[in-house]
C-alpha cells in the first residue's frame, strides 16, 4: 500500500501539497484528480525522491521509501521522459538495466510487451520517428520493464485514440487485477469513473475527498435524474425538490432531494412527452468533482 502522510511541500509562496493524506490499495485502482495546479505531479515525484517534503513522509508498505523500494515501482510522467534519438528497443534495456535487470529475461519480457502493445514492428525504430500515441506505448513499456510492484502514471491517456485508451484501461485493469497497485492522474473523469475503483481529489494541495468511488457517490445526499424524451418539456422547475441542470428538446437532466416525487415527475414527463427513458442515480464522477472542489 502506497500512504502519503500530511505531506507537505512549498515553492516559494506556492503551496503545492498542503498535508496532503490518502492512500492507494494494492489490487485496486486509483484514480487521482485535480484542477491543473492542484499538487498531482507534485505528489507523485516526491514517491520517487524527485521532490523533497518539506514535511510528511510517504510510505510504501508501512516503510519510508528508498531506493530498493524505487527499483520495483514503475513511473510514466506526463512529459515523456525518453531519449528521442534512441532505438525503441535499445532504450528499454538500457532502462531495464538502470532498474537493475539483466539478462535474456528481461529481453523476452521487452518482446513481449512490444509485442502486446502493436510496437514488434516498430522496435528498431527512434523514438522521434514515432507518433505521439506510440512514443506514449513506449513510456508505458518503460515503465513496465522492472515489473513493478507499484505504478504510478501521470495522464497516461493524453493523446491516445479511443482504441488505445480501451487497450490501455484494459492492460492497466489486469495489473491491478494481479495484486499491483496503481494510481493514475487524468482530466477525463469518465474514463476514471469506468476504470477505477478508488479516487482522490485534491484541490490547491490538500486532499478533499479520497476513497470508494461507488460510496463517495452514494454518500451525496442529492440524486440526479436523467430524462430523454420527443416533444415539448414540461417546466421541469415546477416540480417540487427538482433543480434543473441542463434542459434540451431531448434530454433533461434534473438534480432532485431526497423527497422528491419520482412519480409525479414521470407523470409530469408523460403528459407532455413522449417519454425514451428515464433515470434515477447517485451523481457522476463529474458532478462529485464539481461539487467536491467548489465546497
Amino acid at each position: 500500500m502506497l500512504e502519503f502522510d500530511r505531506a507537505s511541500k512549498r515553492f516559494g509562496s506556492v503551496l503545492a501539497l498542503d498535508a496532503c493524506t490518502f492512500t492507494a490499495q494494492p489490487g485496486r485502482l486509483t484514480g487521482f484528480l485535480g484542477q491543473n495546479g492542484a499538487g498531482k505531479t507534485t505528489a507523485m515525484r516526491a514517491v520517487f525522491g524527485l521532490v523533497e517534503l518539506d514535511a510528511g513522509t510517504v510510505r510504501w508498505r508501512g516503510a519510508p521509501i528508498g531506493m530498493p523500494e524505487r527499483s520495483r515501482f514503475g513511473y510514466m510522467p506526463e512529459e515523456r521522459g525518453l531519449y528521442p534519438r534512441m532505438r525503441v528497443r535499445d532504450q528499454l534495456l538500457y532502462l531495464a538495466r538502470l532498474c537493475g535487470r539483466n539478462g535474456t529475461e528481461v529481453g523476452r519480457s521487452i518482446d513481449q510487451w512490444l509485442e502486446r502493445l502493436g510496437l514488434a514492428d516498430r522496435q528498431n525504430d527512434r523514438v522521434d520517428a514515432l507518433s505521439h500515441g506510440n512514443q506514449q506505448r513506449v513510456q508505458l513499456i518503460a515503465a513496465l520493464v522492472n515489473e513493478p510492484d507499484l505504478l504510478v502514471l501521470d495522464e497516461p491517456f493524453s493523446g491516445l485514440d479511443p482504441l488505445a485508451v480501451a487497450n490501455m484501461s484494459a492492460l492497466l485493469a489486469e495489473i491491478a487485477a494481479a495484486g499491483g497497485t496503481v494510481l493514475f492522474s487524468s482530466h477525463q473523469l469518465d474514463l476514471v469513473e469506468d476504470t477505477c475503483e478508488d479516487v482522490v481529489i485534491i484541490h490547491q494541495g490538500h486532499v478533499v475527498i479520497a476513497g470508494d468511488l461507488a460510496e463517495l457517490r452514494a454518500a451525496v445526499p442529492q440524486r440526479f435524474v436523467d430524462v430523454r424524451f420527443r416533444g415539448t418539456p414540461p417546466d421541469w422547475s415546477a416540480i417540487p425538490s427538482v433543480e434543473v441542470l441542463e434542459t434540451d428538446d431531448e434530454h433533461a437532466r434534473l438534480r432532485v432531494g431526497p423527497d422528491v416525487d419520482l412519480a409525479g415527475i414521470v407523470d409530469a414527463a408523460r403528459s407532455a412527452v413522449d417519454l425514451i427513458s428515464f433515470t434515477y442515480e447517485p451523481p457522476t464522477l463529474s458532478e462529485v468533482f464539481r461539487e467536491a472542489v467548489a465546497a
